[in-house]
């Protein structure tokens, strides 16, 4: 039987049933508007993301969905209240307690909600989708090209939003040379990770915090726990470095440490995430992108359900205005940058540079100063505000206890200085695009500044 073609005219198309994309689907279906969501998975594995499960808390979500329903159903472990991190060079741990507590979820479960809660508000979903090409007039995208089931399909709409996860095949077929479309994107600035979901026979007795383990080539093991015998392990490497053996190093971890003797693994997946800085810009006339595709993701930690359900709702609020004000251009949809990069997007890309910063030593060398660093220290430069501060009786501990790394540690006193620039710089991102490209050359003076003063490779 021959394969056909058809054609559908939406409101919005959004291409992927994750984090950001629900979210983006579930707003505009809520205001009235016409959207379908592509999803490639069946309906029975979507959800299923590889993913670290850990989370601040239900009080990250925009309110458009039910998030009680969402933690009752998906939060496995609301108590999370401190963060471990191992040195394995020094036979050390650094214990930070956190301000508030945090959740580890089960992810598939977590995803089913999402789509769930969108498909309740009035989302088309439709699954066994695999989009293959942008449709594109006179540089504005006008909708995707996607087969289902053998079948070719053109999404016709007035704005498509791109949730389709890192590296999106999207943005390989579009031409955004007549926009402001970050376009900067290799996958050097990427990571390659693996995460198992395992059962051990007796409980932990560190159920109430997540641990984190140093490996070679600027990854790190994580320890996540579910319950107190459901775990999420898994680790990632930075693409800027040589490859390691994921499944290999995580099983040669497992198997040193006697709690997870017996264990059985539930679940298995690899992924590619964004451990870069948020795109510059991710609009372009008649187009968006979000989450994972525009690199809202923590550059540290990997961390990006948060800012993914941010971004997903902000791109949505934007876009219902623009079809609205029958008006789709980029500066249409330029409120959507300014919110992101004014929000979490600045504190992600001050932490970047501390990311970059670690890949001009090796890792011996960042363990040995991480575990002389006071703990909320190292925490707020890593995955708080990027621009820790201390004392004085604090600061003449950790001179002493950093004797052989000042070298470093004055490079880190600079680059916090540099830190603050980058801060302070992303707070007056234009509110028009006609104004970014001046914006774009004075943050680019400042990482001229950073990169002189440490060394490293550039990344952008």
């Amino acid at each position: 039987m021959a394969n056909h073609s058809d054609n559908r005219s939406v409101d919005i198309v959004v291409v992927g049933g994750g984090t950001a994309g629900s979210f983006a689907a579930a707003t505009a279906a809520d205001a009235g508007l016409d959207v379908v969501l592509l999803e490639r998975k069946s309906e029975s594995e979507a959800g299923r993301i590889a993913c670290g499960d850990a989370i601040k808390g239900k009080s990250t979500f925009p309110d458009v969905i039910n998030t009680d329903y969402l933690k009752e159903e998906s939060f496995t472990n609301q108590g999370i209240r401190r963060a471990i991190f191992e040195n394995p060079y020094e036979n050390q741990e650094l214990e930070v307690e956190f301000g508030r507590s945090g959740s580890v979820i089960d992810r598939k479960r977590y995803g089913e909600v999402l789509l769930e809660e969108a498909q309740r508000l009035g989302v088309t979903i439709e699954y066994n989708t695999a989009v293959t090409e942008v449709c594109q007039e006179s540089k504005q995208i006008c909708g995707i090209r996607a087969k289902q089931n053998g079948d070719q399909i053109t999404y016709n709409a007035d704005i498509t939003i791109d949730a389709a996860g890192a590296l999106s095949v999207l943005q390989d077929t579009a031409d955004f040379s007549k926009s402001t479309f970050d376009t900067n994107v290799r996958y050097s600035q990427f990571c390659s990770a693996y995460r198992e979901v395992v059962e051990v026979p007796e409980p932990i007795d560190w159920a109430d915090a997540i641990k984190f383990k140093p490996t070679t080539e600027l990854g790190y093991l994580w320890y996540f726990p579910r319950s107190k015998r459901e775990i999420n392990v898994g680790l990632g490497f930075q693409m800027t470095e040589e490859p390691i053996q994921l499944v290999e190093t995580l099983k040669r971890d497992l198997h040193n440490q006697p709690v997870f003797d017996g264990a059985t693994v539930k679940n298995k997946l690899g992924a590619a995430l964004p451990t870069r800085r948020p795109y510059d810009s991710a609009v372009a006339p008649g187009y968006m992108a979000v989450g994972d595709a525009a690199a809202h993701v923590n550059p540290a930690t990997g961390g990006g359900i948060g800012g993914a359900a941010k971004a997903g709702h902000w791109a949505a609020k934007a876009a219902i205005e623009a079809i609205a004000m029958d008006d789709i251009s980029e500066q249409a949809l330029w409120d959507y940058n300014h919110k992101v990069m004014t929000g979490f997007g600045s504190r992600f890309a001050v932490i970047d540079l501390y990311n970059i910063w670690g890949t001009a030593y090796d890792i011996e060398t960042l363990s040995e100063i991480v575990a002389s660093l006071p703990g909320q220290q190292l925490a707020d430069a890593v995955g708080g505000s990027g621009t820790p501060s201390m004392g004085l009786g604090l600061k003449l501990k950790t001179i002493a206890s950093t004797f052989g790394h000042w070298s470093e540690l004055y490079e880190l006193y600079q680059i916090r200085k540099i830190a603050n620039r980058l801060a302070d710089h992303y707070t007056v991102f234009p509110t028009k695009s006609e104004s970014f490209h001046q914006w774009q050359r004075k943050r680019d003076a400042i990482m001229s500044d950073f990169y002189d003063v440490c060394g490293a490779q550039q990344k952008y």
